[in-house]
Formats: structure tokens, sequence, C-alpha cells
């Protein structure tokens, strides 16, 4: 590097040089490093052809409001040519309260759709092809809750269980890291995502059991590397908790899926997704001894960085999209979300969640980047990049496994504490304008534009709360509350909790209502700091 010229650095802090030559690959084995698309360690990709088959899920994140406008907004997606669904939940709905809770007061269908029994889960997907379309839920604490009324609206609708797609998030660990939108303490949470592999690998074998995020993580502000470090350390204790409750690996191992973030740090972006592959492989090959291959493949979900949106200037975010989600591609994601431009102001209107659409297709339609796998492989910078982000991640899982784990650490505020610092190292370099944010920092403007909000409807609530009451005065109630106290008996014993669940949400029993039984049972997790 030349006197005085300037240092540059990734999100992660690794540096980057100025160029990048065969000397900063000395050593470098392409055949055990890298090995061919579709074969370990899946560095270039899970499958042989990649986009050359088939593109990648484009899968449009939507839901607010009621039921039946979450359902009018699906319509519309697929109509457009989405491929896939999925559905955010309101913070009561996450939290297990109904609608008509005092603690769901004010937060009715403002940052998803509320879900309170199977009447609202059978408007939410009236006229839907479940037997075609796959359907993500971003969900975690009621899970499998909403899990089961999926099923049980696809039985009404003549789809077999055994026939239905989709994921779950189901990931509560990084609840506790990085979110909040836990219920249970951490120990009884990893006995209801066990219970849920077990399920469905009996009733829905087709469904990704969870979808271990580091999508919330790098939103609370980790570095690239945390976000890949920490969301593979949880899913190592996932593993080995299902496996401690008698699982084979292989017999659950096949349905994992994992949620990445799509960020600004376009390489960086790119050598995260090809890193992260490999150490999946190696974890599930060397720590589990997998000998199903599909097993070992660490297969994503990316969604575009919200984080990343601004209020200021805010039809700039329509390229800071098109940029995560190109490197999302080339990092060779199995689905992809990209965000409406106006999501730093509120939920997404038709126009921008269109042109979130229209950005993907145009991705994979006219910019030639699904012609042949992984392009960049074999770039000096890129190898070289996705190497030092494999080892930086490596050292942090290292240092989780002396603390006894993913669970010991977050009981412990490790990871809390390393997110805390890198977020707070970031605010600093933004206020100090070392790190520039268009028309945030540098090449701000006075004056805002007009653009239109999406309406938030005052009435929404009272209407809601209204039918979920109507739902309990009309059920049988001597056989909801018969069904509640089988999933009490089971929370105080062994047996599979999703079975009696799905029994007391047949009969109406509400969201809240079961989560309350749970709630009796499990105690509610306060954190320690």
């Amino acid at each position: 590097m030349s006197t005085g010229e300037e240092r540059r650095q990734t999100d992660s802090g690794i540096e980057v040089r100025t160029v990048y030559n065969d000397a900063d690959l000395e050593g470098f084995d392409p055949a055990g490093a890298l090995g061919a698309p579709g074969e370990p360690p899946y560095t270039r990709g899970v499958y042989p052809t990649m986009y050359r088959s088939r593109p990648w899920t484009m899968r449009q994140y939507s839901g607010f409001g009621t039921a039946k406008e979450t359902n009018e907004r699906f319509h519309y997606l697929l109509s457009h040519g989405q491929t896939g669904l999925s559905c955010a939940f309101d913070l009561p709905t996450q939290m297990g309260y109904d609608s008509d809770h005092p603690r769901a007061q004010g937060e009715v269908g403002k940052v998803g759709v509320a879900i309170d029994s199977l009447e609202d889960m059978e408007i939410l997907l009236s006229g839907l092809p479940l037997d075609r379309v796959t359907t993500s839920m971003t969900i975690n604490a009621t899970a499998a809750i909403l899990l089961l009324l999926y099923e049980l609206v696809a039985e009404k609708q003549g789809v077999p269980a055994s026939a239905i797609g989709g994921t779950v998030q189901n990931d509560l660990l990084k609840e506790y890291v990085a979110r909040g939108t836990y219920i249970y303490p951490p120990r009884q949470s990893m006995r209801i995502i066990t219970d849920l592999f077990a399920y469905c690998r009996e009733r829905i074998p087709k469904w990704n059991t969870i979808s271990i995020s580091g999508y919330h993580i790098r939103e609370a502000g980790s570095t690239a590397v945390q976000e890949i470090a920490f969301t593979l350390s949880n899913a190592i204790a996932y593993v080995q908790a299902a496996v401690e409750a008698g699982l084979d690996v292989d017999e659950f191992a096949p349905r994992l899926s994992f949620f990445w973030n799509g960020h600004n740090n376009f390489f960086e972006e790119v050598a995260k997704f090809r890193a992260s592959r490999r150490m999946w492989y190696r974890i599930m090959n060397e720590r589990f001894g997998a000998k199903d291959e599909r097993s070992k493949l660490l297969r994503f979900h990316t969604q575009t960085g919200g984080s990343t949106l601004t209020a200021q200037q805010p039809e700039n975010n329509v390229v800071r999209v098109a940029v995560q989600a190109l490197a999302a591609v080339l990092g060779g994601t199995q689905s992809l979300h990209t965000n409406g431009f106006d999501e730093a102001l509120g939920l997404p209107t038709e126009r921008a969640a269109k042109i979130a659409l229209r950005t993907q297709q145009i991705i994979a339609n006219e910019s030639g980047v699904t012609d042949t796998v992984d392009p960049l492989a074999g770039s000096y910078f890129v190898e070289s990049l996705t190497n030092e982000v494999e080892a930086a991640a490596w050292r942090y899982i290292e240092r989780i496994d002396e603390m006894g784990g993913a669970v010991a650490a977050i009981e412990a505020g490790y990871m809390q504490d390393e997110i805390e610092q890198a977020a707070f190292e970031w605010a600093k370099n933004v206020d100090d304008g070392r790190k520039v944010i268009v028309g945030v920092n540098k090449y701000t403007e006075d004056e805002a534009g007009d653009l239109d909000v999406f309406p938030i409807d005052p009435g929404l609530e009272r209407r809601q709360a209204a039918a979920v009451a109507a739902v309990r005065a009309r059920r049988e109630d001597a056989a909801v509350k018969a069904a509640l106290e089988d999933v009490r008996a089971a929370a105080r014993g062994t047996q599979n909790l999703l079975v009696p669940m799905r029994d007391a949400l047949a009969r109406y029993a509400t969201l809240g209502e079961v989560s309350d039984v749970l709630r009796e049972e499990f105690g509610v997790y306060q954190p320690s700091r």
C-alpha cells in the first residue's frame, strides 16, 4: 500500500488491500476448498446447475392488518409473478396474545397480520393453492401453533399434510440474542422446537422445520462474521438438542434451512454466503457424523437488509436493495425477499412491493448472472475474503464452544455484548462520517419529497378483537377446555406437545389460550441483564 493511501476494510473489519494476486492464495487447494457446484464442501453452491435449472424462489414478505387484507396481498403478488409466499405476523401473534388481550393494545395488525384462531388462518389462506405454493412464516415462539393451523386449513381444503411445503422460522435462540419476541425460557423453548422436528418428520415431511436466522442478528447490529458465527453456533445447539432427544441426525437435518441478511458490502456478503456453506458441511460431517448428504447442505433464504433502508431520500433504497439482492444471487441463495423502498417509513405499499419483486425478476432475466454457477469463483479477492470470513467465524464458534455452547453463551450475555459493541462501532463510524450513508451523512438534501405511506386502519383492532370474541362464543367450550388440559398434561410430561395442541386448535382454541397454558407450565423468560 502506498504511503498515505486510505486504509480500507469490510464491515467486519477485515482489511481490503489495493490489489489481490496469486500470493494471496498461496497453498490454496481448489479441489478441497471449492469442489464442484453441488459437491462437497458446497462452497460453490448446493446444486450442480443452480439457476440454469430454475431460478431462486421469489418470496416477497407480506402480512399486515387482518387475514382478509393479507390474503388479498398474497393474491396480488402471485398474479405479478411471485413464486412463493412469505408471511409476517403482528407482535401479539408473535408473543402468544389474542387481539383482545390488554397487552395487545395498540399493536394489532401493525407489523404483520393478526392470527388468533383457526378461523383467521382459514381466511388468510383462502383460495391459495397450498399443494403448489410454498409458504414461509416468520414466527418463532408460537411457530408450532401457526404451523398446526396451516396444516389444519390445508386438510380442510383437501390437501394432505404430506403434500404441503414451506418453512417456519422457529428459531428461538436468536430471539434471546437479538430480537426479543420470546415467551418461555431457553431450555423449554428447545423442547418445543425438537417436538416440532419430530412431528414434521412423521406428518409434514416436506416442511422445513426451522429457518436458523442470522437475519435478525445482523439487524441488531452484528457484523457479517458475527452473523454466520452466532447463527451456526445456534444451529449446532439445535442439532445437539434434537440428537439428545432421540432423533437421528439424518431424520431431521435435511429439513433444516437458514436465513441470511443481505447487506451493502457486496463482496463481503458474497464471501459470507460461500463460507457459511463450507462451514456447515464441516460441522455436519465432522461434528455430527451425518451420513445423508442432504444433511450437510446449507440451504438458505436471504432478505435484503431492513436496517440499511433510510427514511431520507427513500428512493435510494431501490439501489441498495438491488445491490444486496445481486450479492445474494451471486452467493447462491435458494430464495430471496427484496424489501420495499418505503419500509423505513412504514409497511410497503403495493407500488413498492411490485418494484421490489421486479428487481428480482430483472436480475433473473436480464443480468446474465444466472447463466453460469458461482461466476466469482477463482477470484483472488473473493476466495481470499471467503477464507478470511470463515477463519474469523471459526474463532467465534470456538469461543462459544469453550463457554459450553450457544445456550450457555446466551445466558452469559456473550453474544449480546458482542453485537452491542459492533452496533456501537457502526453508529460511531456513521456519526463521524467514516462510514458514508448516501442521503444521511453525505449528499444530503434539505427538503423531503412527497411519498405515499401505507395507511393504518384505526378501526382494525376493534374489529379483530370482536372477531376473536365471536369465535369463543360459538365454539363448544367444554371440548376446548378438555383439549387445553391435554396440552397441560403433555407439557408436564414427555408426550410430543404438538399432538394435543393440534386437537385444541382444531376445536377453535385460540393462539393466546394455548400459549397461556404453556406460560403457566413453563414460565416466562426474564433476561438477567
